[in-house]
């Protein structure tokens, strides 16, 4: 059987004031936790320096469901809780991530997945239109394959550092209407 990775976002309200010391115990933990058997990725959302969110996320990808379990039990993993304990305001909020659920973490729930799909259409559309017209002609030359991936590339980070931000912020209140 094969088995398919796993990805947990951690979520912390950091308390006015505390955010230097939580960044340099974050680092801390990161460092440690790198080469903890069976976790493959790491990734931190930080809120955006021109607002007053103090919402830390701790994005964690690992190989498989016991890895993830085994992680979330250790030492390592409670230590940092207590660590940190001072420094922020209530209970971590743990969600397994699928996919593009990642984009539309906004909220205190996910929305359905059928308006993730229509906002991650109404992004893909777009960018998949414009970059094709952009390099195909570039491309016209190379190997066709050479061109998908160079569409593709383009594609996916036009979508995860420009469009997704933006549309999960337009569309907020449609996604989170109880918010």
């Amino acid at each position: 059987m094969e088995t398919q990775p796993v990805h947990v976002a951690v979520t912390r309200i950091v308390r006015d004031g505390s955010e230097a010391e939580f960044e340099r115990l974050l680092k801390q933990f990161i460092s440690r936790s790198l080469d903890v058997p069976g976790s493959s990725g790491v990734l931190v959302l930080r809120p955006p320096a021109d607002s007053e969110a103090k919402e830390y996320g701790l994005m964690r990808s690992f190989e498989d469901e016991d890895a993830a379990a085994a992680f979330y039990d250790s030492k390592l993993f409670a230590q940092w809780l207590a660590s940190i304990e001072p420094l922020v305001v209530g209970e971590p909020v743990r969600r397994r991530l699928s996919g593009l659920e990642a984009f539309f973490r906004g909220g205190t729930s996910m929305p359905p997945r059928w308006k993730m799909a229509i906002v991650t259409f109404l992004g893909v559309l777009p960018a998949v239109l414009v970059w094709s017209n952009v390099l195909g002609p570039l491309m016209a030359d190379l190997h066709w394959l050479v061109g998908a991936i160079a569409t593709n590339i383009a594609v996916v980070a036009t979508l995860t550092w420009g469009v997704m931000p933006i549309l999960t912020k337009l569309f907020h209140h449609w996604l989170h209407p109880t918010e």
